[in-house]
Parts: C-alpha cells; structure tokens; sequence
C-alpha cells in the first residue's frame, strides 16, 4: 500500500511541476509553440493564460471603481453605470478595431515584414486618435443631456455630469490601451500588453480612495475622483506602452516614418475591422437600452443592476480567455489544413467555458446576496441586484458554450456568422422581450433579466447549430 502511495504522490509531484512550467512558459510568450500539434489541452493553456490575466485585469478596473464609488450611494453608482453603459459603445469600436490591427500587425511579422508591421501599427493609432476626438467632443458638449437620454434622475445629472465629462473627455486612454495591446499581441509580445495593465491597475487602486474620500493632503472629489483615477491609471499604462514602440528594441517600431498617413492600410484596416465591431456594437447598444429600460425602476435598482453585471462579466473573464484561443486554434489549425483538429480542439475548449461557466453559475446564485452586500449596503440595491445576479446565471452554460463557438467563427475569418446570432440574439429577441417583460406585462426590472437570460440560452443554441454545420471550415482567408 504504501508503494501505490508513493507512486500516486510522485505521479502528483510530476502533474504539479508540468503545471508550473506550463504557466512558466506561458507567462514568458518567449518559446516557440506549435499549436497545429500535440494535446488540445496543452495549446489551450498555453493561449489562455496571458489572455485570461489581460482581460482580467482590464476588469479590474470596473470592480474596484464600483467598490469604492459604492461608499458614496446609490446616486453616484447610478452614474457610473449609466455613463459606463454609453461607452460601451467606444469599447465596441476600439475592440473592433483592436482585432483588425492584431491580424493585420500578424499576418505582416508571420511574412518576416516587421517594416509593414510597424507601420500598420502607427494607422492604427491614428485611426484610434481619431475616434477618441470625436468621442470626446460629444461627451463634453452633451453630458447633461446624454444622461438625460439615458433616462437618469435629475439629483443623478446634477451630481454625475462631471464624472460623465471626464471619462468621455479622456476616453482616449481606453482607446489606446485597447489598441496598444492589440498591437503586441499580433506581434507576439502578449506581455508587455499585461505589464502596462499591471501598472494601469496600481496607479487606479492607489489613486481611487485618495481622490475618492480626500484622504491624506489629496482633495475630496467624490464621484469625479473615481474618473481621474482610472484615467490617470489608464493614461500612464498607455505612455509605458508607447515607450516600448517608440524605442528601437522591439518587434514593433514606431518612428517618423511609420507614423505618416497611409490611407490605404486605414482603408484596409477598417475593411478587416468592420465584422467585429459590428458584433460588439450589436451587443453593446442593446446593453444601453437595458440600462434605460432599468433607469426607469430609480437609482437603487439601476446600482444593483450595474453591480450584478460588473460581477458577472468579472466572473466569466477566465471563459473568455479561453474563447479567444479557441479563435486562435481554429484559425492556425485551418491554415495548417487540419479542419478536424481545429473542430476538436473547439469543442474542447467550449467544454471547458461551459462547465467553468457552471461552477460560477452555482456560486453565484447561491451567494448572490453577499456578493452584492460585499459592494453596498442599500437593500433595495442589494435585493435587486442579487435577483438580476442569479437569473443571468441561469444562462451561464450556454453562455460558455457561446463564447467559445462564436469566438471560434472569428478565428476562421467567419465574422458574418457571430454577426447575425449577435442580431437575432439581441434585437430581435433581447431588447423587444426586456421591453415586453418590464413594462408591457409589468414584471419590472426582472423583466430585464429574465431576457438577459433568454439571449444567453438563444446564443448558446444557435451556435452549437452553426458550428455543428461545418460551413466555417470553408472559409477562405
């Protein structure tokens, strides 16, 4: 007996030590690795890990400004949420554009043409800065009526339209720190893309009580804090990033040259870009007529909802790491002629989102309450919030399932697919439904989250379909 101990001990020691020199190599994004061979399961992990901490990271920024803003009230959640809900939008065309400058940044360095690469990358910032003035335009000329539009209560205008204005008027930082690291990871520096994020959270988590509360020799701002904070954060994060293509040591260099104008490659890029910001803003505008939908309940429902969803899309980060391997595996096993690989390997992978999405799904419902006490001490805020929290979760498998298979349509050069499962998802159910729901047959917010749920399980169902087809093998690059 003690020899069959022995042996399943060493047999534990070897699996831990694999597992740790995995994480190792993955963290380092310095070894070669072909991912068109050997385990499914190995190339995953491999792919996930620096994705998984990138997009965790980045939410981070949501979780600890909605901790502390949550010490001020309801009102002062309720503009952030509100705020954050209009620019989703921004963070739809920077996604968008950010995976039209990571394909075309790594089709240029796979040809050995780091010249191209780098000059692909300086269009991208352009187009970038270009989105940023116009947002910001909009944000401090119409603060107070945008809000408005979002239908938000006038003690939430009157108190929020200065948070309103800086976050549009520095949106510029979001914007690049999206492109930025779309930039390494085409170039396959998918860690300097974490360190900038490493830094950007520091300075946010330092800076955010201090502004916030007014502790020590630094002014109380209250809300308005919150948004000097993250944009300060996200500002030095986007100059640390720069220094690294502005100096001569990377793959990507950006100078003088590379910094002119190219119409065509912006033409090009926004050609590339066009399928996935249409998915984002397809999901992201319908997210914006929720919120108002929600407005309409009073500040504290509209906190506990903006909670609830902070949460949640805190809690499906890992699944989303491993959806965008799963596009990286679909299309480099495609373009290694291997369909029936890139096939298993994506079924694997949405098997592993959907039964993580399952063990999160059955914490959230059962811990719903003290997860959203954990943020605020408002009832009503706490008992909306934790209703919204445990009826999205119902929908969590199939959204597992969802992200990794429309994830995977992208990776083939499928765009057109996620697209319209994006359309009959959101606005032909979601949105018509939430309306229906909430004001019509007069369930109220529940209403809302209970077509948050049916969109989820539509999604799920509708691409197991069309994966299941086959067509997106025949996609041509």
């Amino acid at each position: 007996m003690s020899s069959n101990y022995s042996s399943k001990s060493q047999r534990g020691m070897r699996a831990f030590h694999s597992t740790v020199q995995l994480v190792k190599q993955s963290l380092r994004g310095d070894t070669e690795y072909d991912y068109t061979q050997g385990s499914i399961s190995r190339a995953s992990l491999l792919l996930a890990i620096p994705m998984i901490l990138e997009l965790a990271l980045e939410s981070v920024f949501a979780v600890v400004d909605i901790f502390f803003v949550a010490q001020l009230g309801t009102t002062a959640v309720a503009v952030v949420g509100l705020t954050e809900s209009m620019i989703t939008i921004l963070y739809a065309l920077a996604i968008g554009v950010g995976m039209g400058t990571t394909a075309l940044v790594a089709r240029r360095i796979g040809e050995g043409d780091r010249s191209a690469a780098s000059v692909a990358a300086g269009q991208a910032l352009w187009l970038g800065a270009l989105m940023s003035l116009v947002v910001a335009g909009v944000g401090l000329i119409f603060a107070e009526d945008l809000l408005r539009l979002m239908g938000a209560e006038e003690a939430v205008i009157s108190s929020g339209s200065g948070y309103t204005r800086i976050m549009f008027g520095g949106n510029f930082t979001i914007v690049f720190l999206f492109l930025l690291n779309a930039i390494f990871r085409g170039a396959g520096d998918a860690m300097l893309a974490l360190k900038s994020l490493w830094l950007a959270n520091a300075i946010n988590i330092l800076l955010d009580p201090l502004l916030i509360f007014g502790l020590g020799p630094f002014p109380e701002l209250g809300v308005e804090g919150a948004a000097i904070a993250t944009n300060l954060g996200r500002g030095i994060g986007v100059i640390y990033a720069l220094s690294f293509l502005l100096g001569r040591d990377g793959r990507i260099k950006l100078g003088l040259n590379e910094l002119r104008l190219r119409f065509g490659i912006i033409v090009s890029l926004l050609r590339i870009s066009a399928g996935g910001v249409a998915q984002y803003l397809l999901a992201t505008a319908s997210w914006i007529f929720l919120m108002q939908i929600v407005a309409g309940f009073g500040s504290a429902v509209v906190a506990g909802y903006v909670i609830a969803i902070r949460v949640v899309m805190f809690t499906i980060l890992p699944a989303w790491g491993l959806s965008n391997a799963a596009a990286t595996l679909a299309g480099q096993n495609l373009g290694a002629g291997k369909p029936d690989r890139a096939e298993a390997a994506v079924w694997s992978i949405a098997m592993y989102c959907a039964g993580y999405m399952a063990l999160v799904g059955a914490i959230c419902w059962f811990f719903a309450a003290p997860i959203l006490g954990f943020f605020t001490q408002e009832a009503q805020a706490i008992e909306s919030g934790a209703l919204a929290l445990r009826i999205v979760s119902l929908g969590y498998i199939p959204a597992g399932f969802g992200m990794a298979l429309t994830q995977a349509f992208n990776g083939a050069g499928d765009t057109l697919t996620p697209t319209v499962i994006n359309f009959i998802a959101f606005w032909i159910v979601q949105v018509p439904l939430a309306y229906a729901l909430a004001l019509l047959l007069g369930f109220g917010s529940e209403g809302v989250f209970w077509a948050i749920f049916a969109s989820d399980l539509l999604i799920g169902a509708i691409a197991c379909w069309a994966f299941a087809r086959g067509r997106w093998k025949l996609r041509e690059v």
